[in-house]
Formats: C-alpha cells, structure tokens, sequence
C-alpha cells in the first residue's frame, strides 16, 4: 500500500439534521467521510469509480448495477440528492446523473481511495525502460517521463537535476553600453549564455581581465566548485582585481549560482487530448497545455513534492500550478544516495484520472529514478 501526503480535506460547519446518512451542510462546503454513513459512502465510491472509468454523469440505473446492496432506484436517487446538497457531487447541465465535485474527489481520494501495489510484471517493465546502462541521466529521465504518460494516458512530467559538468571555457563578449553576455562552454561540450549587466563607461580590458582571471580557477571544475574557491580568494583580498573587474567576476558567476539547477522534462501532452468529448473539457485542456508550457511554474514542484514522504495529491483549484484548469497533479520527489530531494516526477491529467492505478506507477517510478541518478 502506496503512503500518500495527504492534504487535509475541508473542515465545515455541519447542521444536526441528516438524510440517508449525509449531513446537510453549508453552501460550497462538503461533508467529512466521518460524517457519512456506510450506505453514503458506498453510493459515493460508486459514483466516482464509474465517473472516473466513463468521465460520464452517473445515474441510478449504473449504481444499481455497480452497489453489492440492492437498494431501489428512488433510495438511490434520495442519497445522491443528499451528496450534492453536501457538497460531494453535482448534475451537469439537465442531465439527471451526478459527477463528483473537485472537494468530494478529495474526500475521496483522502478516505475512500484503495490503492493496490504493482505486479511484478508492471515493475520489471518500469526497471527496464528506465535502465540507466549506456544512457546520460537526461536520457533517463526523459524515458522515465515517456514511461509515466505512457501508462497513465497523460501528460508525464519530470523535475530533474542538471548534472554538474566541469568547465572548459569561460568568456565575457561586449554587447554594447551595460550589457555584456556570459559564454560558458563544459567539458562535454554544452554551450551556456547569460546576458549581464555591466557598470556604464566599462573598458574592455576589464571583461578581457574577468575572462582570463575566472577562466584559470574554473576549467576543470564545476560552477559550485569555482565559485567557492574564488569567493575565498575576494575575503581574503588575494585577487589582484580592480573593484570595476570584481564586479564583472561576480556578476558572472551570480548568474549560474542563481540557477534553480532544475530542468523540466514534459512528455505525453497530446494524450490529454484523447478523452475530450465536451467544449468544457477541451478548454479544461487547453489551460493545461498554457500551464505545461510556462515550465518555470513546474519548479515549485520540487518544493510542494518535498515534505512529503511519498506521493502527494492536487485536484482542482487547490492546485499551485494550474489554478482552476480542472485538471490533477500526481507528485513524488526522488532522492539520491545521500536522501536528499534532487527532484520531483509526476503525471499531469483531468480530475478524473485513475487516482489508483497512476499513484503506484508515480511512487515506484520515483524510487527507481532516485536509485538511478543518485
């Protein structure tokens, strides 16, 4: 059984008055799973079970079929009504089924979801197309991301470390009054440009002396290394710089250190396209595309993934990342050798994705990554 970070589902005020074991409850809020009965609970499992297969409104001819206890259609349709007065479901439109609102799927995910462990089968496929022999940890981590999307039908979504490469080359190039542009060349051959801002009137013989004073002490080494050994050269006044080429020197190296030292790694976005059968559904979609795009929002991952112990949940509007796009989030950070957090892979989809087959696939990914490029 998969240990989930769990986000507290909503506390509410409840009346004392209850139908069919559902307390009503004040506009807007839902009731806590403690609160329903055991014939409520199960109609409730029901309804979203069905709606997370079909992603179709659930009427009382389904549940009749789906529910152990044989219950009349009018006793069904009387605990339906008293789940959307609670806040836990809703009717589209005249359609006379009921889909789970964004608070009731956290009830549900928080209280009623069963989440089994993978066959040995499903973690034999995992090891093996994440198998890191003859591939960079980047190839790695984009199969890994292919594999997530693959198997969940969404759009899979890696956080990944830059792996640290030592420095070959190190140059300052002129672009005119305050600006300069930073070239750093790895020993792998990586190119890396950064525009800085430089003091008005500059010579050129100040970025000439920053390029020669920083490429002694960083070939060969990476930018954390450098920048300490240098850090401790400017305390202890043992660079002979004038103060107009110290500048430079940190102004150069400020931009690397700067860096979140992440990379967003984003596969599957065309597979949230393949279940879209209303408007409101394709514009759910659309959002979604906007969000995957705008990368840099993805790094907060790393840091909501990070206090939690296993795989964290995010539905709806309590997403960070997406706001109201009506869409789901499913997170486990990975950690190397040493336990720390070195980043974060999850799968990006509806509300109605398949809460328990991807949290699973989403935790033994994260622990296989982990193992890998630690």
């Amino acid at each position: 059984m998969s240990r989930i970070g769990r986000v507290d589902p909503p506390q509410i005020a409840v009346s004392r008055r209850e139908t069919a074991g559902v307390p009503r409850t004040l506009a807007g809020n839902s009731a806590p799973i403690a609160e329903l009965n055991e014939r409520a609970r199960e109609v409730f499992r029901r309804i979203v079970e069905a709606y997370v297969e079909s992603g179709e409104p659930v009427g009382s001819r389904t549940l009749t079929r789906r529910l152990n206890e044989q219950l009349s259609p009018a006793t069904i349709r009387n605990v339906m009504a008293d789940l959307q007065d609670a806040g836990l479901l809703f009717a589209p439109h005249t359609s006379a089924g009921r889909v789970p609102t964004e608070a009731g799927l956290r009830l549900f995910v928080d209280g009623l979801l069963e989440i089994g462990s993978l066959s040995q089968a499903e973690r034999d496929n995992i090891d093996g197309r994440c198998a890191a022999v003859g591939r960079s940890v980047q190839d790695v981590l984009s199969e890994a991301s292919s594999l997530l999307s693959g198997l969940s039908r969404c759009a899979g979504v890696v956080i990944a470390p830059r792996v640290e490469q030592p420095l070959k080359h190190i140059e300052f190039v002129n672009l005119g009054p305050g600006r300069a542009l930073v070239v750093i060349v790895t020993e792998n051959g990586a190119v890396e440009n950064r525009i800085i801002e430089t003091p008005l009137g500059l010579p050129p013989s100040a970025l000439i002396e920053a390029s020669n004073y920083l490429s002694a002490r960083l070939v060969g080494r990476t930018i954390e290394e450098a920048g300490r050994v240098i850090e401790a050269e400017l305390l202890a006044q043992r660079a002979q710089l004038d103060a107009l080429t110290q500048r430079i020197v940190e102004a150069g190296l400020a931009t690397w250190s700067g860096d979140p030292g992440s990379a967003l790694i984003v596969r599957g976005q065309a597979r949230l396209l393949e279940d879209v059968t209303a408007l409101e559904d394709l514009e759910n979609v659309r959002r979604m595309f906007e969000a995957l795009e705008r990368g840099e929002s993805f790094m907060r991952l790393l840091e909501l993934a990070g206090g939690a112990e296993g795989v964290k949940i995010f539905i709806g509007a309590e997403n960070p990342l997406f706001g109201h796009a009506g869409c789901a989030v499913i997170v486990a950070p990975f950690r190397n050798t040493q336990e720390r957090i070195v980043g974060a892979i999850g799968v990006v989809g509806p509300t109605r994705i398949n809460y328990a087959r991807i949290v699973p696939m989403v935790d033994y990914t994260a622990k296989v990554v982990g193992r890998l490029v630690g």
